[in-house]
């Protein structure tokens, strides 16, 4: 069975990996919308830009969300309102394009390490992801929340399991669970425990200190391995290349298992 996959398109190399998932069958992730300046610039001329490209695209879309200085579990309500009006935004701009899966990130503190905090961010985010999850389930968007600086999967999965709602799933993100994930978990940890919400998952190398997002060729993860773990699951999420450098993207396309396109079945029978 192919792979379903993804890029990870930014304003500067939208065109280029646009033009590279066409040649492969692929989707896009758009990076544009996560930008304040775009949010509070010209978002509408993005989408006319952007919606007819995306209608001819084969493979999975998904919109990545806002994530700078967001805080969806902050104890002040100021800064959750802020946040609120910026998920929502994008929610509303991936309905408009006909995009199903939007990325948020959990962004819990990992270096508080005491159990009031986690149980006041489980609590917090608890009112916060309910009602943004209904939100999204009236534009015909799920959320994914993703790992990035959370040190154990169940910080995340405990929130989305005690909520319980079908438009509120989860995005892993290999390379964070490997750099800021604690050592007693490991990657198969991650999976089994985040596996009955995973729906989306971002793939990208780096080497072990920094969060520099290779190719899958480039840094010290095993992408073999963790390929073949990723598609063992019953059901097994769409990939995203979330790397920073389009040539990166193009030399790990064999680590996939993509399907034929039809240039490539002409080319196989001109041969």
């Amino acid at each position: 069975m192919a792979d379903r996959v993804s890029l990870s398109a930014g304003i500067d190399n939208f065109q280029e990996c646009y033009d590279l998932a066409l040649q492969h069958d692929l989707g896009l992730e758009l990076m544009t919308f996560a930008y304040p300046k775009i949010l509070d610039g010209d978002w509408q001329g993005f989408i006319q830009q952007y919606r007819p490209l995306l209608s001819s695209l084969q493979g999975p879309l998904s919109l990545h969300g806002p994530f700078f200085d967001m805080t969806s579990g902050s104890p002040d309500p100021r800064i959750t309102d802020l946040t609120n009006e910026r998920y929502h935004h994008a929610i509303r701009i991936a309905g408009e394009l006909g995009i199903e899966t939007v990325v948020f990130h959990a962004n819990f503190i990992a270096s508080i390490r005491n159990q009031p905090y986690r149980q006041g961010w489980h609590d917090k985010n608890m009112s916060f992801w309910g009602p943004m999850a209904d939100f999204a389930q009236e534009h015909g968007v799920t959320i994914a929340v993703e790992n990035m600086w959370e040190f154990d999967p169940n910080i995340i999965a405990d929130v989305v399991r005690d909520i319980n709602h079908s438009h509120l799933r989860v995005c892993l993100d290999v390379g964070h669970s490997y750099l800021f994930g604690d050592p007693e978990w490991s990657f198969d940890d991650w999976l089994t425990t985040l596996q009955p919400y995973l729906i989306h998952v971002h793939l990208n190398n780096n080497n072990g200190l920094m969060d520099v997002h290779h190719g899958l060729h480039n840094g010290i993860l095993d992408y073999p391995t963790i390929l073949n773990k990723l598609r063992s699951l019953p059901t097994p999420p769409p990939f995203v290349l979330e790397i920073d450098d389009t040539a990166e993207m193009v030399e790990s396309l064999p680590f996939l298992k993509l399907k034929e396109t039809t240039s490539s079945l002409g080319e196989a029978k001109s041969r």
